[in-house]
């Protein structure tokens, strides 16, 4: 018999295109159905399917000499695949490398945005319908069970998920730095851009109290002011907006500046002293750079911003480093266990063997003697003593083998053959 395997079959954006993990995507209620069909398969004793926007991955347990086949074959089958996709952008990892790379996968150090928090919600899901569904046994639940808590010593112990690493968070983390905190600070859009809107979530979820829409279509900054509890504004009203915004984000489609000396000092020189901060997140710029000498404004653009999210990735994976130490110590462990696993039956064998050898040679030979019952109570005791002696050796040398990769398959056959284990 093989010995147990634990592998992972995946791909992810680091391997394929979009349409390519679109293609092998699994989705809503059909993740269950397939989980099952792929728990059925002879070679695979337990499963779990991964699947997000950036990558799909099935970690699996297996005992057969071709671990992949059966996998392959099944989304092959199922998903319509090639063998040419397979062997183009899927990659293949076995125990201790499959191991860390789930562990990473869970940690978000294989993310596309290292730290990025999506994926540990992602994984619990993974391993609760593994659950449900009753595919995963004593290897993947523990497996799963020891990623999310490596994912959650790598995000206590390391900065890998306290930087600003997309434009709108930038943008918060500025507007922090300047107003110390954001509790009861009032946000103006200009315009209606993706990521302006974006960095109004970010800010009103940090404590914004107040969000005022300018647009040049007024039915558009209506509606985008109801998503925010808001008030909209015609672009004639721009200065009454900038008299009472603490932070303004633009983001239009004007081929010239938004944003001039002539229509902002005026509302500056009304506020009575009050900063504020103005963040340009168009190309090209809706705000005029000479606003950068006006007395109480603090004006950004995307590449002051750009600036701040390399400088806070660069961090980040000064941090990963910190967090592959964390990981390696747990997968060195768990390798230590799931090949102490592998053994356990053996072992569990061999003591019950000898416990029966011991128990029969006592009911045949006990009467013989005519001991009192306390003289029977303590040869029992010797006879226990003396086999948990002798088997304390091999017992421990066969755990210790059976960890080495090199030498782990022949000392579970040796050990098989010498005690006259595991024969079918």
């Amino acid at each position: 018999m093989e010995g147990l395997k634990f592998c992972c079959l995946g791909l992810s954006h680091k391997t394929a295109p979009v349409e390519i993990r679109e293609k092998y995507a699994f989705k809503g209620e059909e993740t269950e159905e397939k989980l099952l069909k792929l728990n059925s398969l002879p070679s695979i004793e337990e499963c779990m399917i991964l699947s997000t926007c950036n990558r799909v991955e099935i970690y699996f347990v297996t005992r057969s000499s071709s671990p992949f086949k059966d996998v392959v074959d099944f989304l092959l089958t199922e998903k319509n695949g090639s063998v040419e996709e397979i062997n183009s952008f899927f990659y293949k990892k076995e125990d201790c490398e499959a191991i860390r790379h789930g562990f990473y996968v869970a940690a978000s150090l294989d993310s596309m945005v290292v730290g990025e928090p999506q994926i540990v919600g992602q994984f619990k899901d993974a391993f609760q319908l593994a659950k449900d569904c009753g595919t995963i046994g004593t290897v993947m639940c523990r497996f799963c069970e020891t990623a999310l808590k490596v994912s959650k010593r790598v995000r206590t112990e390391t900065g890998i998920s306290k930087n600003a690493v997309s434009i709108s968070f930038a943008a918060v983390e500025l507007a922090k730095k300047i107003f110390g905190n954001l509790n009861g600070k009032k946000v103006a859009i200009i315009g209606a851009g993706e990521m302006a809107e974006l960095a109004v979530k970010h800010l009103v979820s940090n404590g914004a109290s107040e969000v005022f829409v300018v647009n040049r279509t007024f039915e558009r900054a209506e509606k985008l002011a109801e998503e925010f509890g808001g008030k909209a504004f015609p672009l004639d009203k721009l200065q009454e907006v900038l008299l009472m915004a603490d932070i303004v984000i633009s983001s239009t489609g004007a081929p010239g500046y938004v944003l001039t000396p002539e229509n902002v000092v005026p509302a500056v020189e009304r506020r009575g002293g009050r900063p504020m901060f103005l963040i340009d997140i168009a190309v090209p710029r809706d705000i005029d750079p000479a606003l950068n000498d006006v007395d109480g404004l603090y004006v950004y653009d995307i590449d002051d911003l750009q600036q701040v999210v390399e400088a806070n990735i660069k961090e980040r994976l000064r941090e990963a480093e910190t967090a592959k130490e964390i990981i390696e110590s747990y997968v060195e462990r768990f390798v230590k266990w799931l090949r102490e696993l592998e053994v356990a039956p053996l072992i569990a064998e061999l003591k019950q063997k000898a416990e029966e050898i011991r128990k029969e040679e006592l009911r045949k030979r006990l009467p013989k003697l005519k001991l009192t019952p306390e003289q029977e109570q303590e040869i029992d005791n010797i006879t226990r003593i003396i086999i948990n002696k002798l088997l304390h050796q091999p017992i421990t040398n066969v755990k210790r083998k059976a960890v080495e990769e090199e030498a782990r398959h022949n000392v579970v056959q040796v050990f098989r053959e010498i005690f006259g284990l595991g024969k079918e």
